[in-house]
């Protein structure tokens, strides 16, 4: 595997998203049953990672061009062994705190001196937003809700918009109160490609893309709105609110955390692209392989897919997500994987985390 196009195209010297906008719940059951098996993730900012840690696999085998994403699952894993669970949800910016620089230095007491240092720079950013509210992405976000969405909707109607409601109830609430002349205009200021490209996502990221950023997320919004239950989406919540409501991501839960605790041993950390694990000659039972083939050309795409499938063990699964450029199978490896179609859209139609248009399941035959 070559160096990765997108590496360079874009800048991975500051955090990009401080947290993931990717379902957890649904990529770990697309995995299946592979306990003692060993699986590879992305890291973005290490949630799906240490999410993937429930499924008691051997190790789960973390890559990532970034070292600030890798910063942020260390700092995770920090907080995951010193805090406890309330402790972190407030570190996180997922509840209101006033001690987060407080709690931050507790996570990072028994870090290494690297990723202590990167934190301390966020300390001020940390405080008032939480380390999870500190990326490009979530800045991008937070102008949006407060300086450009009150002129659209009324606080009233953002907190009406988690009002438990049937799906009936959902439509007429959409179309009747929230999806008005004001803030279709605002979708189309706010989310078209220059806008994104300068202040959400590197500009790189859109290489591939077809058809309009904004017309893409209005279609994303509504799936949000009306297809799922708003009153169970944290993420809907975060751009909405800036914290999350009574629903959390599954990694950020109560019920996991524990778990994940116990299994922080398990996280084997190996900085660079996916060539920090295909150039070993080992074999994964899984990858979360997040978005990354939409950052790539159909070249470059079916060369790296070919690689993965060299490291893959008989049965593995490819789990990964479409936004807006839609990257399968590449044709010269038909064959040699079975999109799982069922899993797919049973989870489809279950996720979240609202942005992505698609997302897909393969597994290696054998």
């Amino acid at each position: 595997m070559t160096a990765s196009e997108i590496e360079t195209k874009a800048s991975f010297d500051h955090i990009r998203y401080a947290q993931l906008w990717e379902d957890a719940d649904i990529l770990t059951q697309a995995f299946g049953d592979c306990a003692g098996g060993t699986l590879v993730s992305i890291c973005a900012a290490g949630d799906n990672a240490l999410a993937m840690l429930t499924l008691d696999p051997a190790k789960v085998v973390v890559v990532d061009l970034s070292p600030a994403q890798i910063a942020c699952l260390r700092l995770r894993m920090g907080a995951f062994s010193a805090l406890s669970h309330p402790e972190f949800l407030e570190l996180m910016g997922a509840r209101a705190s006033n001690r987060r620089k407080a709690l931050l230095a507790r996570a990072l007491a028994g870090l290494d001196a690297q990723t202590q240092a990167f934190w301390a720079g966020l300390a001020e950013d940390v405080a008032l937003y939480g380390a999870g509210g500190v990326g490009k992405f979530e800045r991008y976000f937070r102008i949006f809700r407060t300086r450009l969405l009150p002129l659209v909707h009324s606080g009233k109607t953002l907190d009406d918009v988690f009002v438990p409601r049937g799906k009936a109830d959902r439509q007429t609430f959409y179309d009747t109160r929230f999806n008005t002349f004001r803030w279709r205009i605002l979708l189309n200021l706010f989310f078209s490609r220059f806008v994104m490209g300068r202040m959400g996502r590197d500009k790189a990221f859109f290489d591939h893309v077809d058809g309009s950023p904004a017309q893409h997320v209005a279609r994303r919004i509504h799936h949000a709105a009306v297809e799922t239950d708003p009153a169970q989406n944290p993420y809907l919540h975060w751009i909405l609110h800036g914290t999350h409501g009574a629903a959390l991501p599954m990694t950020w839960r109560a019920e996991h955390f524990d778990t994940i605790r116990s299994r922080l041993e398990r996280i084997d950390i190996r900085p660079g692209s996916l060539e920090a694990f295909v150039s070993t000659g080992e074999r994964a039972d899984g990858f979360n392989l997040s978005d990354i083939f939409e950052y790539m050309s159909p070249a470059v795409f079916a060369q790296v897919y070919g690689s993965i499938l060299a490291a893959a063990a008989p049965k593995a699964r490819l789990v990964y997500w479409n936004m807006m450029a839609p990257r399968r199978v590449p044709p010269a490896f038909a064959a040699q994987v079975t999109r799982q179609r069922g899993i797919e859209d049973r989870l489809k139609a279950q996720d979240n985390a609202f942005f992505y248009s698609d997302f897909v399941v393969e597994a290696v035959n054998g």
